[in-house]
């Protein structure tokens, strides 16, 4: 008995430490790919004005993500294709007192505006690049220039905006933010749960009968003292059914039960057939549904055959007929017949 004492709230600290391992997992991969590449720089960059900008400096220190001031830009004629898609259009300026080729996405220079007096882009810094060392030897050829006098004069180092805010880059920030942010959230969560299992979803979820805490209280008490029927991790006290597995916490009173069934699965690998499990499904009222899988069948059987004394008026087993009362009970189709006849009226 001195094993269930506050049981339900032990099993559900010990339920969300375990849920605490993937957030944990993917905030520490996140900050490895931050540290190893210039993440930080690509979301949040810089803004610099060309005197300031030391394309070998920034480089070398893996800043290679910027938002840069540029003056006067002159288009090369030649652009960057990809499938048959222009994907930006090579320019030169000055920075620095250096000369550098800038490929501009096609929106930000209208496609090709010959001269350019200022414009403000988030460009990546590339380092001795295929296809700025191509553009210019075409250039080279097309002006009748030696190749390695316009290669020596021009900067080793171009600035990509289609790099920077292209649909790689961007989906990149956006999975990089989001899955930062998930981590940070649910830690924060799982955190608060450990710490107070009285917030946790499967006690607020009895605000539908009562006061949680209250609740909690008095399912911890009629657990620790006198349960009816206890399997290896479900339990019937007086008042409550009660659900502790690695799959999840649920206390749920028994006159708020309207359904029961039970649902077989069998497990197999190639052609061999290890073994049979059956999950519990529970509808209370309030829409509230529990599912307590990979359980044995005596232990199911036991829990439904109490239950359905317990309460006479639980619907048992799987059918069309009690899938139907049970719609009929919770009402599941009230929201949408009253956005019809709204909708109706309206018409």
């Amino acid at each position: 008995m001195d094993s269930l004492e506050h049981l339900i709230t032990r099993s559900i600290k010990t339920y969300y430490k375990s849920k605490l391992y993937a957030p944990i997992i993917f905030l520490v991969i996140l900050l490895v790919l931050g540290i190893i590449f210039p993440v930080k720089e690509l979301i949040l960059p810089k803004m610099y004005e060309p005197e300031q900008v030391s394309l070998y400096d920034m480089y070398n220190s893996k800043e290679n993500f910027a938002r840069f001031n540029l003056h006067n830009l002159y288009f090369t004629g030649y652009t960057n294709k990809w499938l048959d898609r222009t994907r930006g259009y090579y320019y030169y300026t000055m920075i620095n007192s250096e000369c550098v080729v800038v490929l501009l996405d096609p929106e930000s220079c209208e496609q090709g505006t010959p001269i350019i007096d200022k414009i403000s882009i988030k460009g990546e810094i590339i380092y001795d690049s295929a296809a700025t060392r191509t553009l210019l030897t075409n250039l080279a050829n097309d002006l009748n220039w030696n190749e390695n006098g316009i290669l020596s004069t021009v900067s080793s180092y171009s600035i990509s905006e289609p790099d920077a805010t292209g649909a790689a880059a961007e989906t990149f920030e956006f999975f990089y933010l989001l899955l930062g942010l998930y981590s940070i959230v649910s830690i924060i969560i799982y955190g608060l749960y450990i710490a107070f299992p009285v917030l946790s979803l499967p006690v607020q979820k009895t605000r539908a009968y009562g006061k949680p805490s209250a609740i909690l209280a008095e399912a911890e008490e009629e657990l620790a003292t006198l349960p009816q029927l206890a399997t290896e991790d479900m339990f019937i006290t007086e008042h409550y059914f009660i659900e502790t597995s690695s799959y999840g916490v649920a206390i749920v009173p028994i006159d708020a039960i309207i359904w029961i069934y039970k649902y077989s699965t069998m497990h197999t690998f190639l052609w061999h057939h290890f073994s049979i499990t059956y999950t519990l499904y529970i509808t209370a009222g309030k829409r509230h549904y529990i599912k307590c899988p990979k359980n044995i069948k005596s232990d199911i059987d036991g829990i439904m055959d109490y239950l359905s004394e317990a309460n006479h008026d639980i619907l048992v087993g799987f059918s069309e007929e009690n899938r139907l009362k049970v719609e009929e009970i919770q009402n599941d189709f009230d929201i949408v017949r009253k956005i019809t006849g709204f909708l109706s009226k309206r018409v």
